[in-house]
């Protein structure tokens, strides 16, 4: 145990504050999805780079990587989001095992109608938190942060 680097004061208060702030944010987007639109932070999640592909479709598998997800949750969230309209899931035409996610006409009418007050709500919550120099920090410090763990994770 005497070679465990544990936290200092100024490290776990830091790192207290980060998942903190990463908690509360979620619930806020989370919370304001839910009131004006509808939907779930999940439901959001999924329709949000399914309506940014040209054609409003997406690979199961790219779906999955994009949002951060196991195949099992992803494959739950898709049916239940098919129950109620938004996608459909289709066979891939280039590989029988591989699935496909299409936004219906009710998936684009809730994510257009949800991303103009989510956008809102991203911007005061964070944004507006930050000067220029504040966001381009974060963002160098993130990046270097994402680039550490997909080193590691592979």
């Amino acid at each position: 145990m005497a070679d465990v680097g544990w936290l200092d004061d100024r490290e776990a208060r830091l790192w207290q504050a980060y998942r903190e702030l990463t908690r509360e944010l979620q619930r806020a987007f989370d919370r304001q999805l839910e009131r004006d639109a509808g939907l779930s932070g999940a439901d959001y999640a999924v329709l949000a780079p399914v309506s940014e592909t040209g054609d409003g479709v997406i690979r199961m598998r790219e779906l999955g990587r994009q949002v951060g997800w196991d195949r099992s949750r992803l494959s739950h969230q898709v049916k239940r989001m098919e129950k109620r309209g938004l996608v459909t899931r289709e066979d891939c035409a280039e590989d029988a095992r591989g699935a496909m996610v299409r936004i219906t006409k009710a998936g684009r009418a809730a994510i257009e109608a949800a991303a103009p007050e989510h956008v809102a709500t991203v911007r005061r919550y964070f944004f507006d938190q930050l000067s220029e120099r504040d966001q381009a920090t974060l963002t160098r410090l993130f990046e270097r942060m994402l680039t550490r763990l997909s080193h590691d994770d592979g």
